[in-house]
């Protein structure tokens, strides 16, 4: 049997779409032994009834159980997919946008870089090291696929701090390559690229159809920001990503509502004009969870009822692929984030960088990509310095490293002084309390006072 162990499968219709793609291999339906962990026993129950539900569709003879005992969970267990919110919307999310806010700092997602994705790297490495820890007192060698965010800070955390294959999966490259051939009116099976950097700013570096490049008809494409094109089921503009296509020369993976925050150019405090002119979502996630926990308990009803049909979809993600190559050895590519260990070579060493990697029979072999353009690896660097000092707190427990995260954290500084930056982080320890490391939450230098 195959097993794999889904941490934090309360979030059913990710677990459900991770299943159905698992599912849908006749070479491997009846080889897996699947287990659903959540410490919400509720959520945890639906998740459980939708996987009977898809076994049996799949007509299968999987095994599936699910348990609150993260032991029984990862034990023996081949992969273990992390995929966990640590502190919830509420109260942790929410304090990640409301406190910033009584500062004058907006944000759109915050959950990668910025002061929400510190905060969020903090609550969460601790908790991938303990599922790390325990696959290694109870497993036998498992391969860890994190989808938490914020990836690249959890995956450098993981790297310093505990001992585990592990790789950070995000669906951001696919999907965008998917977007730009809508864009280019061309099938996207017949789209070659290359993306490479860092989670959330990774960039297409080769963009071509039939050997032809595609970048001069792009950079063509939607130059009148009011023009953009609307992305998903959210119907946001992507206005910002065509601009930075324009300044930078290349086209940037993670969508337009997530790129905002991560430079100083697009959120300003007085600049309303911006906002509108680039469609910029402030407060998107925070709207997006609110609608979600709204229908939650529609939806829920629909995905347990045994007489509603269940949504079997094929979302194509990435650890369903690497799974299946791993187990049958067969062979494709996929996108990955794993240590910079000489895979880019103007990025710091040891950073999380995200890249194309094979997989197959041989395990997974990350693809070397060489040096990127330097504009490009000067604006990953001013992400690269905030997520090495979050890692660094977390590794050495010295409160100090967060506040100078945030000081070098490209959207906070443009918008907060030193004293603001240094007030708000103790703000925010205090607010998430216990969901922080206790050596961060020893009180640290009044704001103001230099060492």
């Amino acid at each position: 049997m195959v097993a794999v162990a889904f941490v934090g499968a309360g979030s059913t219709v990710f677990s459900r779409n991770l299943m159905s793609d698992l599912l849908a291999y006749d070479d491997l339906r009846d080889e897996l032994d699947i287990r659903l962990h959540d410490i919400d026993r509720e959520r945890l129950r639906t998740s459980e009834i939708v996987g009977h539900r898809l076994v049996a569709a799949r007509g299968a003879r999987a095994k599936l159980m699910a348990t609150t005992d993260l032991h029984a969970a990862v034990e023996d267990a081949d992969f273990v997919i992390t995929m966990f919110q640590i502190g919830g919307f509420e109260p942790a999310t929410v304090h990640d946008f409301d406190l910033p806010e009584r500062y004058g700092l907006t944000q759109t997602i915050a959950d990668t870089i910025g002061i929400g994705g510190i905060m969020r790297g903090l609550r969460t490495v601790p908790a991938l090291v303990e599922v790390a820890e325990a696959m290694h007192e109870f497993g036998a060698g498992a391969r860890m696929l994190n989808y938490a965010n914020p990836m690249a800070i959890n995956m450098w955390g993981l790297s310093a701090l505990a001992d585990v294959e592990a790789y950070g999966l995000c669906h951001s490259v696919p999907i965008t390559a998917q977007h730009l051939a809508e864009d280019l009116g061309i099938p996207a099976t017949e789209m070659d690229y290359l993306a490479a950097g860092i989670n959330h700013m990774c960039f297409f570096l080769k963009l071509e159809h039939h050997g032809a490049d595609l970048y001069p008809r792009l950079e063509q494409l939607h130059r009148d920001p009011q023009h953009a094109p609307r992305r998903g089921e959210w119907g946001l503009h992507d206005a910002v990503r065509y601009e930075m296509l324009r300044r930078l020369g290349y086209f940037v993976t993670e969508s337009s509502e997530h790129f905002a925050e991560y430079t100083p150019y697009f959120l300003k405090e007085g600049r309303p004009d911006l906002v509108e002119r680039f469609k910029i979502p402030v407060r998107e996630y925070i709207r997006r969870c609110e609608e979600q926990i709204a229908e939650w308990e529609e939806l829920r009803q629909r995905l347990e009822d045994p007489e509603h049909p269940l949504e079997i979809p094929a979302s194509d993600e990435y650890a369903p692929r690497i799974i299946h190559s791993l187990a049958t050895g067969t062979e494709r590519v996929v996108y990955v984030n794993v240590p910079n260990d000489g895979l880019i070579d103007n990025l710091p060493a040891g950073c999380t960088v995200e890249v194309p990697a094979t997989v197959g029979g041989r395990g997974v072999m990350p693809h070397a990509i060489g040096p990127l353009p330097p504009q490009l690896a000067a604006l990953m660097r001013t992400n690269i310095g905030p997520q090495q000092l979050t890692v660094e707190a977390l590794r050495t427990g010295c409160r100090e490293h967060v506040y100078h995260a945030a000081m070098l954290d490209p959207h906070t500084a443009a918008e907060l002084d030193l004293d603001q930056i240094w007030s708000l982080v103790d703000d925010l320890i205090a607010a998430h309390g216990t969901y922080i490391p206790e050596s961060l939450r020893q009180p640290g230098r009044a704001a103001g006072e230099v060492a």
